[in-house]
């Protein structure tokens, strides 16, 4: 059964079938051909419990802040204030492209929202200012896939849904591994530039009182950060009313600086529903497939394939990351974190590793899914930014900053601590 869902469903993505209508095919297939249950009776049940939870509404709230901050033109502003702090290093104005994801990955939760966020600013500053296209496309690509792992992260709260463990702890975790991650882009960066200095185009630096007043447009979403992630920590709010809370901070960030129109709202909202209403699907549907694995026996099936191979715990955890690293080439983030989390978690949790520690690692590797091909979705994001040039270049740019990532991933295996300190720490 296992050569026959994976042939099924990278079959049916080849043939761009939405991701969600292909998991309820798979679903509808393993019912038919390898269970003696009904099973497509519960389907009912199946799609109103795993969309009747107060946790998940989060997520257009989280999607809701992001739309508001990008179409407000705070991006625009960010990224200036941060190419006055950050261009004076080797490689110039690419480290702001990493410095602006990072800060954006902090409000709006989503990778792709942060990288066209970043992209639609950056990319008339590279042409004007006669930046490698290679590098700086993929800083870019990179950089917004730190939306995933900086809090408040949409893929986390879905993680934490699912495995149900605590988001807030969750959230904690990947603080540190998501900051390192994006101070380690940018040493890989003033390392590349160091080397070839013509790829990293001109080093600027300003007066400092200039540095200073840019700090205004810095602040606020400092701020916000703050009010999101502090009220959570100290149990002044859940992920939900925390998220709402940030809503109305972005809309007073917008309205201060002079923003907010009915255009921008119309935008915002219409973004937010087509993005939940995507999400929504995807969730629903891999809870009605992993209804159907579970009951049609795949995941005793797995797992007495896994325990055949006799492997360690580290050659266990080994051979999941290479697993996902694989899946990644071919299945688009989202659905590999639900589709994989039912089967997968588990047999982690049997080994002994701890669900809040595995939830970073997987994060880890999704991030790289984000920008290696074919489906990498940050990619695409990129050169339909730049309007010009092959996705070979994006690809290339990209593939420091994916090495990058896999030595954090091999980091948090041998030094778990780096995920689990701050929840340790203050739970």
């Amino acid at each position: 059964m296992i050569g026959y869902v994976s042939v099924g469903l990278l079959g049916l993505l080849a043939l761009s079938i939405p991701v969600g209508i292909v998991l309820f095919l798979l679903g509808f297939g393993i019912d038919t051909f390898f269970s003696s249950f009904p099973l497509t009776r519960g389907l009912g049940n199946m799609v109103w419990s795993s969309s009747n939870s107060a946790t998940l509404i989060a997520i257009p709230f989280f999607v809701l802040l992001g739309e508001i901050l990008v179409r407000s033109g705070v991006a625009t502003r960010t990224y200036a204030a941060l190419d006055r702090w950050v261009s004076w290093l080797p490689g110039g104005l690419v480290h702001a492209n990493i410095a602006t994801a990072t800060m954006f990955s902090a409000t709006s939760g989503s990778s792709v929202a942060t990288a066209a966020t970043v992209a639609t600013v950056a990319m008339p500053q590279a042409e004007r200012l006669g930046y490698d296209p290679k590098l700086f496309s993929g800083a870019i690509a990179a950089g917004g896939t730190l939306g995933i792992m900086i809090p408040p992260s949409i893929n986390l709260i879905v993680y934490g849904f699912l495995t149900q463990s605590s988001i807030p702890q969750l959230f904690l975790a990947g603080l540190v591994p998501g900051i390192a991650l994006a101070l380690a882009f940018m040493v890989v960066t003033a390392i590349i530039c160091l080397v070839r200095p013509n790829l990293g185009g001109v080093r600027r630096t300003f007066p400092f009182a200039q540095m200073m007043r840019a700090l205004i447009d810095l602040i606020p979403i400092l701020i916000l950060f703050g009010l999101i992630v502090g009220s959570i920590y100290r149990g002044w709010a859940t992920p939900t009313e925390a998220a709402a809370v940030g809503v109305a901070g972005a809309f007073l960030i917008a309205l201060a600086f002079g923003g907010v129109s009915w255009d921008m709202l119309n935008q915002s909202l219409t973004g937010t529903v087509k993005i939940t209403s995507m999400i929504m699907l995807i969730v629903i549907g891999a809870s009605f497939l992993n209804f159907t694995l579970a009951s049609a026996g795949l995941g005793r099936e797995l797992t007495a394939f896994m325990e055949g191979l006799g492997l360690s715990p580290l050659g266990f955890i080994l051979v999941v990351v290479v697993l996902y690293i694989v899946l990644g080439f071919f299945i688009e983030t989202l659905s590999l974190m639900v589709v994989t989390i039912p089967i997968i978690v588990p047999m982690v949790l049997v080994q002994g590793y701890d669900v809040i520690w595995f939830g970073i690692l997987m994060i880890v590797l999704i991030e790289m899914a984000l920008i290696t091909p074919p489906v990498g979705l940050n990619l695409y994001v990129v050169q339909g930014a730049r309007k010009s040039g092959s996705l070979n270049e994006v690809m290339l740019g990209a593939l420091p900053y994916c090495l990058t990532m896999l030595a954090m991933a091999f980091l948090l295996i041998a030094f778990p601590g780096i995920a689990l300190f701050l929840p340790n720490a203050l739970q």
